[in-house]
């Protein structure tokens, strides 16, 4: 793609790196037939083609529109487009660089501006939202459905195992889960601790930064990120082997610390480690010899791949394979590539579309019936269950748990 941007974005980083990834796009439009928003709307300009090419007339010096700015807000940076495309096209970097550029010039709603503030206000903050989730189940019968199918099951997280291995790595307990599923990193130091690892929480960590980064507050994002690093750097320089992710959304943001902080001269050199020790859970197991983890066959269930683990991360097939190799026996799914629309804070912002999708993957994954649905990121979990009526819908590694302890 021939580009000609403004002089301003020629000279800024954030306008070189759009440009570098501007130039690699070749029309092709492979990605049309992967992208969820084209699939239900049919309009290329809900296509990341479509979104490419928006970003590109800005960049270049066209005025940006109200339009511009939804066409950019529906997609969901599900990156499925990234898997598909042949020329290795960045999509997600550039539809954030887009995405910051239109927000300086295409004012929004005092409302909107409000839902977006709120939403950075409370959801980074486990302090905050936690009493929020705990008074909304205290009032969960009196709620109205519609509010009441969001509000997780109570959960009290099991017990988490001391320290006794030689070796250890750290969890990020982060923001939202602890809040919504506890069980879920405990189960992970319990599963962990049978393959002599010891998994230790540090309390100064807290959200990985997404939250805010996507939704423009980009710097605040980053902020989080250097917290982050700063409390577990001492860890790491004292041996951690692995940053563990049970949440694919904040693995895939926390991998690409680097990448994000690589002109900040300060913690360019550590965001880089910290990428680098980023593992999925599934990566961490299936590393080791787990044969004392294996369960008897289990009651089939059905598995979502989150976006953020098969395309952000690129890691399609991995939690799979090794839940098959665990003894679980998985039902097919259709479409499993496609996004359930959870996509972070999307299902509040685009709650109709997201609705639609989350409709049809939930058709997909009860089709043949399963005895349970599994995940690997909390934001699927919590838009999944809400949608799953009778069928459980759990973190892969607390079926795993369960799965240990009936079988001791």
């Amino acid at each position: 793609m021939q580009t000609s941007l403004l002089e301003k974005y020629q000279k800024s980083d954030l306008g070189k790196e759009a440009d570098n990834i501007l130039r690699k796009c070749v029309h092709c439009g492979f990605c049309l037939a992967t992208c969820p928003t084209y699939d239900l709307l049919g309009n290329e300009l809900d296509s990341p083609r479509g979104r490419i090419y928006l970003i590109k007339q800005v960049l270049e010096g066209e005025t940006p529109t109200q339009k511009t700015q939804t066409h950019l807000d529906r997609c969901l940076t599900c990156r499925n487009c990234e898997t598909t495309c042949p020329s290795g096209v960045e999509y997600g970097h550039l539809v954030d660089a887009g995405r910051h550029i239109v927000e300086e010039q295409v004012p929004r709603s005092f409302a909107q501006r409000m839902l977006r503030k709120t939403m950075r206000t409370i959801l980074p903050h486990r302090s905050r939202i936690t009493p929020l989730v705990k008074l909304g189940q205290s009032v969960a019968p009196i709620l109205p459905a519609s509010l009441r199918t969001h509000l997780p099951p109570k959960q009290k997280a099991g017990a988490w195992p001391a320290p006794q291995h030689t070796r250890t790595m750290l969890v990020l307990d982060g923001c939202v889960q602890p809040s919504m599923a506890p069980d879920i990193n405990a189960a992970t130091a319990r599963v962990l601790d049978r393959l002599n690892i010891n998994l230790v929480a540090i309390k100064e960590a807290g959200c990985c930064g997404a939250v805010s980064y996507h939704l423009n507050a980009q710097d605040e994002g980053l902020d989080f990120a250097r917290a982050n690093i700063d409390a577990w750097w001492p860890h790491i320089e004292a041996g951690a082997e692995a940053i563990v992710m049970t949440a694919s959304g904040c693995g895939v943001f926390v991998s690409e610390y680097g990448e994000l902080l690589k002109h900040d001269q300060n913690y360019a050199a550590k965001a880089l480690k910290v990428s680098e020790l980023c593992q999925d859970i599934s990566e961490v197991i299936a590393a080791e010899e787990f044969e004392n983890i294996k369960v008897a066959e289990q009651a089939p269930i059905a598995f979502h791949p989150p976006c953020t683990l098969q395309h952000g991360q690129k890691k399609m097939g991995t939690t799979e394979t090794l839940l098959q190799s665990l003894g679980f026996t998985l039902l097919p799914v259709k479409d499993a590539h496609f996004c359930c629309g959870s996509a972070g804070t999307y299902s509040i912002l685009q709650k109709e579309l997201s609705q639609k999708l989350l409709t049809r993957k939930i058709n997909s994954l009860k089709k043949h019936e399963p005895s349970k649905i599994a995940t690997a990121n909390i934001g699927c979990l919590l838009h999944l269950q809400s949608a799953a009526g009778e069928t459980p819908v759990q973190h892969w590694i607390e079926l795993l748990d369960n799965a240990l302890e009936s079988r001791d």
